[in-house]
């Protein structure tokens, strides 16, 4: 009998290529990969349940828990990103410091968007900016039309309106309709016309991990609930199947004798980065991320978005927190 086909939306990264090409297979399955950009892997996800096993945002995903919840995760992160970087304004504004955006209007493509509630909690937490003293307004970064995934119930205190429906978040920007943008992308008029907030974001994100040891998880892996409870073994293989893929994908990133990517200085690079975030910079499962999602959980909690405060644990599926020891 022939293995079960599982279909894995899922953006084609390093870490993930060895399972779409096949160097490295599910145990006990066959997959078949789609590489999906993410936003359309999470809305055909949230809106249709099309896959199997998706990418997802943390986000979104914390906020279906208490809403039937439709899918369950394994602790893999296909993507994570510091979002100090993430903060815009127009290249001739006056604002230097998170703390002087209180009380002005800022534009986020979702209110919900894992990016925006990592870099709401971070300003808050440790630079000054409450949630609540900024007016938000939602929209597409770059193309009129974006709305919501999910509804939300948001406290009365937190004012987050939708643009018109042929604005975007850019064009205000650029016009003083909003004074600046949480965004995962880049405008695309970023250098012309609109600058990062911090001078020098790096510095400040590296200051960042260096305090708290926070290296904020973006996306989670999930499992369709049916489907998870039909195959059990689905969960513990495939987070078996990521760690051998994420070891591959990234085997080789400082190799200088032929560059694999097109980056001259990428070794240099990669000795910075594991100077500053360890060996390991990237880990998967539960304890070595057991910080990161805390701090997320709580965030979401407290911006209104989580219906409670949950604990890392109840985010996934019990078999892949467990691993033989022999």
């Amino acid at each position: 009998m022939d293995a079960p086909l599982f279909t894995l939306a899922c953006q084609a990264y390093d870490r993930m290529l060895p399972l779409r090409d096949g160097t490295v297979r599910l145990g006990g399955a066959r997959i078949n990969f789609l590489d999906l950009p993410v936003e359309e892997t999470f809305l055909r996800m949230l809106k249709f349940h099309e896959f199997d096993i998706a990418e997802m945002s943390l986000s979104s995903y914390v906020l279906t828990l208490s809403r039937g919840a439709p899918f369950t995760a394994v602790p893999v992160f296909p993507s994570r990103a510091f979002r100090h970087s993430g903060i815009y304004v127009r290249t001739d504004s006056r604002i230097t410091e998170p703390a002087e955006l209180g009380g002005r209007v800022v534009g986020v493509p979702e209110y919900q968007i894992t990016a925006a509630v990592w870099i709401r909690g971070i300003l808050a937490e440790h630079h000054g900016l409450a949630v609540n003293s900024v007016r938000y307004r939602t929209g597409g970064l770059d193309e009129p039309g974006r709305t919501e995934k999910l509804a939300l119930h948001l406290p009365p205190d937190v004012e987050a309106t939708e643009i018109g429906a042929g604005q975007t978040l850019s064009q205000m920007l650029l016009d003083g309709e909003v004074d600046a943008i949480y965004s995962a992308r880049n405008p695309r008029r970023l250098h012309s016309g609109i600058r990062r907030l911090f001078a020098d974001p790096v510095e400040v994100e590296r200051a960042y991990h260096s305090r708290t040891g926070i290296f904020p998880i973006m996306h989670v892996l999930v499992i369709r609930r049916e489907v998870h409870e039909q195959h059990r073994w689905l969960a513990r293989e495939l987070a078996k199947a990521c760690e051998t893929a994420k070891a591959l994908g990234m085997a080789g990133i400082e190799e200088t004798a032929a560059l694999p990517y097109a980056l001259p200085w990428l070794w240099a690079e990669v000795d910075r980065t594991r100077e500053a975030l360890g060996a390991d910079w990237w880990p998967y499962g539960l304890e070595p991320n057991r910080t990161t999602l805390e701090a997320f959980l709580r965030y979401s909690h407290e911006q209104g978005l989580a219906d409670k405060r949950y604990a890392p644990e109840e985010l996934f599926a019990p078999e892949s927190l467990e691993s033989v020891i022999i």
